[in-house]
């Protein structure tokens, strides 16, 4: 038995790195009616981490037509989430979901990195 090796270096080529963020069905479900309110196919949900807020680091969520050189992507049932590769290592393992309660509505982050957040929840260190 032989082993191409043109094919297994095609196949490693087409593999793309992906990111260790989870995404709810809740969150995944939202996310899709939202992309559809906009009308839009070719927006992904940008998930990443920035300088900022009490704690040192502010999530940042938003709609995003872009594929930056680095980023790593991953698709939840038709729903592209992307995360830089800088971001990456701080939402290692995190889960976004979304509630919708009286007294919450919106898009929550569990992120196992945070060793503290700050009092308003925006940010984390």
């Amino acid at each position: 038995m032989s082993i191409d090796s043109n094919a297994t270096e095609a196949q490693t080529d087409t593999q793309t790195e992906t990111h260790g963020v989870e995404l709810t069905d809740v969150a995944a479900a939202k996310v899709k009616s939202l992309l559809e309110q906009e009308g839009r196919d070719d927006l992904r949900l940008r998930v990443g981490v920035q300088p900022g807020g009490c704690s040192g680091l502010i999530y940042q969520l938003y709609f995003d037509e872009r594929t930056l050189d680095g980023d790593l992507v991953r698709d939840f049932g038709g729903v592209e989430v992307v995360v830089d590769r800088m971001s990456s290592p701080y939402l290692l393992g995190a889960t976004i979901d979304f509630a919708d309660t009286i007294e919450k509505q919106g898009f929550t982050i569990d992120n196992p990195n945070a060793g503290s957040s700050c009092a308003c929840g925006d940010s984390f260190s």
